[in-house]
């Protein structure tokens, strides 16, 4: 039996065995609560099923199993062409076990044990192709930020630990909701902790370099799932502090509203079609961001609905980006294993070639632009529902925070629906720009595509029936506020939203019918090009000149880099010319520390000789101050 199969059994039997007590958590059942005694120094640990984490469990199981199924036709190629795969597998499973453990764990100590096999196991699954510069060089950077991120979550639960003298998550809660001053320092070190994972800004740099370089069945794993484990160790820590203060509630927002603008602006700017996906991973945690901010507000100025619509929100476009953007980066994988590039520019026409691929990456595209019938809208729709509920709150800072963040998501849609259309245009509407794309062969390959359709049929699902996805997301948000209290008004709403979906949607088919019934062949004709009877690819919009009338209005908040050749005859041979939007946090923070930390280091080179009777006389240097150290302090 291949290593493939292995681990797909391994992981469908693990899968199942949380899915079905998570399920029946999250539809009404008791917390289910395991204890396991470990060691004297870990001590009892209780991994804990109760709402929140059967939620978490559901997502990661169902979203890892649509990955994993995908990954036997991905991988192929790279099978084909002499690449094990037997360790591939292997971290994938301590991966996706891994997160299970995460959102169960209840005991301080061993839930930093399972974020670093996490962390480690995510790393070499994103260095797979290591025989590629770029590659570990986005590995490194990843694994750089997580020690970071974890560094910062190390010395939160080391505050809660000391004052409450042990390690199990009650002992946090009963330190955390006793004094607020150490509550809002713990959730703000966990904040920056578990905010890294998930990529808000300005924690968010690894994010655009991992996924990219990462195979696209991982990327879809890292981006769908393994950052939303960010997300529930923020929910996690507000659970253990209780009602959060006002100025926290701010704070979330606040950061959730920039690194929302903040990722659709930089997706606009991508050619990188993976790169592009990825910076819209940092844009939809800003959404989620903002809806727990929303809530955290609700629960700090005592209002329920604000909080139970907020919460709500945030919690579902957990679930709704999990599944669109999974299928977002199938997509891109499916694109990359047929044109072998993941640059948009010189791509094009692929529609007729890989016609599923096309009609999924829409559908993809569609909802996460948060447009209906499709799942994003609702998640949305919940979020700007609790937002402007939030405007009657008697507090005109909140007023003016919640004006300011409805203006903000609003733009955010807005370009999200540019970078999309520029997206989905430039890569399979009009005629190939290049080899790679006329080369295309067709996407009839089974095991990836039918992963892809069934996340596809998720979104519509979730799109047409809200109103009792809402109920059931009811059932995590009870563990902040009592959602009893809700009234039938976000139902009622979800039943007309249900209802105008569904009659789109029949009405799209009836017209289609009609088209059909009629008889009548569709003809096709050539575009009229102004008189020039020869048009060529050449005469096609590009990527950056579709965005480039936006991009123009906000020219201070790129840094842009240029790659030009010009002509140097009258008929020239070559020239050319590309434009690279870099990253200003990459440009005017990271490099310049790095530059720094390089020049910091080559003052110590001479230290490093090769010589071994050197090493030899420094160990013996350092033996000599240990025992004279030792000898002072006795």
């Amino acid at each position: 039996m291949s290593s493939y199969f292995m681990g797909m059994i391994m992981l469908l039997v693990g899968s199942i065995a949380m899915l079905v007590p998570a399920v029946k958590v999250l539809t009404g059942a008791d917390t289910i609560t395991k204890t396991i005694n470990l060691n004297p120094i870990i001590g009892t640990v209780n991994f804990v099923i109760d709402p929140l984490s059967a939620f978490f469990i559901c997502v990661i199981a169902v979203m890892s199993i649509s990955s994993i199924i995908y990954a036997n036709g991905y991988l192929k190629p790279y099978i084909q062409n002499g690449k094990k795969i037997g360790a591939h597998m292997l971290f994938a499973i301590a991966l996706i076990f891994s997160m299970f453990a995460v959102v169960t764990c209840q005991n301080g100590l061993m839930f930093l044990i399972c974020w670093e096999i996490m962390s480690l196991s995510s790393f070499f699954l994103v260095i797979f192709e290591n025989e590629k510069k770029e590659v570990l060089q986005a590995g490194i950077k990843y694994l750089v930020f997580m020690h970071i991120s974890v560094l910062f979550i190390i010395i939160a639960f080391a505050i809660c630990t000391i004052k409450s003298g042990s390690f199990d998550f009650s002992s946090f809660a009963k330190v955390l909701s006793t004094n607020r001053n150490l509550a809002n320092t713990v959730f703000l070190l966990s904040f920056i902790g578990f905010g890294t994972k998930a990529g808000f800004v300005p924690f968010h740099n690894w994010l655009p370099d991992a996924h990219p370089a990462a195979p696209s069945h991982v990327s879809a794993i890292m981006s769908g799932v393994m950052i939303k484990t960010g997300i529930y160790g923020i929910l996690r820590m507000l659970v253990l502090i209780g009602t959060p203060s006002k100025m926290l509630g701010f704070i979330v927002l606040g950061i959730s509203v920039i690194s929302a603008l903040y990722g659709v602006l930089y997706a606009i700017t991508q050619h990188d079609l993976k790169r592009l996906l990825a910076y819209h991973s940092i844009e939809n945690i800003g959404i989620i961001g903002i809806g727990l901010g929303v809530g955290m507000i609700g629960l700090a100025y005592e209002n329920t609905p604000v909080a139970i619509l907020g919460f709500a929100g945030g919690i579902l476009h957990v679930l709704n980006h999990s599944i669109f953007k999974e299928l977002l980066f199938l997509s891109a994988g499916s694109v990359y294993t047929k044109t072998h590039t993941k640059n948009i520019e010189i791509l094009g026409g692929l529609i007729k070639k890989m016609p599923h691929t096309a009609i999924l990456f829409l559908i993809g595209s569609v909802a996460i632009c948060g447009l209906p019938p499709f799942n994003g809208f609702i998640s949305e729709f919940l979020v700007y529902f609790g937002m402007m509920k939030g405007l009657t709150i008697n507090s005109f800072f909140a007023f003016v925070a919640l004006i300011f963040s409805i203006a903000g998501l609003a733009l955010v849609g807005t370009m999200a629906i540019l970078c999309f259309t520029k997206a989905f245009s430039i890569i399979f509407l009009g005629m190939p720009r290049s080899k790679n794309a006329e080369s295309a062969n067709s996407d009839n390959n089974k095991v990836m595509i039918l992963p892809m359709y069934f996340l596809a049929l998720l979104t519509l699902i979730i799109g047409l029936m809200p109103q009792y996805v809402f109920k059931l997301i009811l059932r995590p948000v009870s563990v902040f506020t009592d959602v009893n209290t809700i009234s039938a008004e976000p139902v009622t709403i979800m039943q007309t939203i249900s209802l105008m979906g569904i009659v789109l949607i029949v009405f799209v088919i009836i017209l289609s019918l009609l088209k059909v019934l009629s008889g009548k062949k569709i003809e096709i004709q050539e575009t009229w090009g102004c008189g020039f009877d020869r048009p060529n690819n050449h005469m096609q919009y590009s990527a950056s000149s579709y965005a480039s009338p936006f991009l123009s209005m906000l020219k201070p908040l790129f840094k842009k880099i240029f790659d030009v050749e010009k002509p140097r005859k009258l008929f020239p041979k070559s020239a050319h010319f590309s434009l690279h939007i870099e990253d200003i946090e990459e440009a005017y923070v990271l490099k310049p520390l790095l530059k720094l930390d390089e020049w910091f280091l080559t003052k110590f080179e001479k230290l490093q000789n090769g010589n071994l009777q050197t090493y030899i006389k420094y160990g013996l240097l350092f033996l000599v101050l240990i025992i004279a150290g030792s000898l002072f302090i006795a």
